[in-house]
């Protein structure tokens, strides 16, 4: 698989790339000002070059945060299960012992455990995430990334064909160790999300097709026997966190990283469970489409409604 070096000249924003595949430092702006339209537009042509982009040192309070993320969509709720800031809908606290966090007891450990795609449970999956670093550890605590699309790329061509025709369910399922996780079970359960999406998508943007394989969430595949399906899971899962598709990034306050949801998949930090540092992050995820296969199969919902926009989910809550 050939990287060809992109061809876009930037002239409002410094781009440095990370690795050959995914990752990209953007410099020269400051997202606490407000930003001209032609640099709006090179953001986001470099999120969609290098799938995660990443701003140091940008100290983002809420209000500036959620002002940056309406320059490239409308953000949804805070979390579709888990809540959201009190005067800020849009934000959801990505703190060290939030809620989803609080079941770590014995479990199989693959190389695939933790990493997922954001709500792809949901028929219509957020299709941004940003991710704003408030309290960081002095070391530990990396988050990484990976490139669902070089993960396509990588496959063999049979195997592509194969898998293009398709489709998973994912779904936003309660633990099933329920020891003191009652309150856990009881927001899933409030909001039960599960979709059918096609293995293979195809980026609205770029055209490019995608392995939509997120682990966490993808827990079949549909046409299969269970045999098969678990095979074929786990071949696929170990497949796209290979570690030349990705990319690690070491948090420093201040920093605040971007990511194309449609793309990829990422990997919360679990070293920081094995520290006293306390971290801090908070995160905005943009409204997404309907994923789409090649032959043009949209996602199918089994269960839940889709992610709407903060706006329309307190006009929602206001009305009911």
């Amino acid at each position: 698989m050939a990287v060809t070096e992109p061809t876009t000249s930037f002239k409002h924003i410094d781009v440095t790339p990370l690795t050959l595949h995914i990752g990209a430092e953007i410099g020269g702006v400051d997202l606490n000002e407000a930003l001209s339209p032609a640099a709006v537009a090179e953001i986001a042509e470099a999120f969609v070059t290098w799938k995660v982009v990443f701003f140091r040192g940008q100290d983002l309070d809420h209000a500036a945060h959620v002002a940056f993320a309406r320059h490239f969509g409308e953000p949804t709720i805070g979390h579709a299960v888990f809540g959201h800031e009190a005067e800020f809908p849009e934000i959801y606290s990505v703190a060290k012992h939030r809620p989803a966090n609080t079941i770590r007891g014995a479990r199989l450990h693959r190389p695939w455990t933790g990493w997922h795609t954001d709500v792809t449970a949901a028929i219509n999956p957020p299709m941004a995430s940003i991710l704003r670093g408030v309290t960081i550890p002095p070391y530990g605590g990396d988050t990484f990334w990976t490139n669902l699309v070089a993960a396509y790329e990588g496959l063999s061509a049979p195997l592509r064909a194969f898998v293009e025709g398709l489709d998973g369910v994912h779904r936003f399922e309660a633990p099933r160790d329920p020891d003191g996780q009652d309150a856990y079970r009881d927001r899933v359960e409030k909001r039960k999300l599960e979709s059918a999406h096609p293995l293979v998508t195809v980026h609205p943007v770029s055209g490019e097709k995608v392995l939509f394989v997120s682990p966490g969430f993808l827990q079949e595949i549909e046409g299969l026997t269970p045999s098969e399906s678990q095979a074929l899971l786990e071949l696929l899962w170990e497949h796209v966190v290979r570690p030349e598709f990705t990319v690690r990034f070491k948090w420093q306050p201040g920093d605040v990283a971007m990511w194309d949801n449609r793309s990829t998949a990422h990997l919360a930090p679990n070293d920081i469970f094995q520290s006293d540092f306390d971290r801090q992050l908070y995160r905005i995820t943009l409204v997404g489409d309907e994923p789409k296969g090649t032959d043009g199969r949209t996602s199918r919902a089994i269960a839940g409604l889709p992610i709407l926009s903060a706006r329309e989910e307190l006009a929602m809550a206001e009305t009911a």
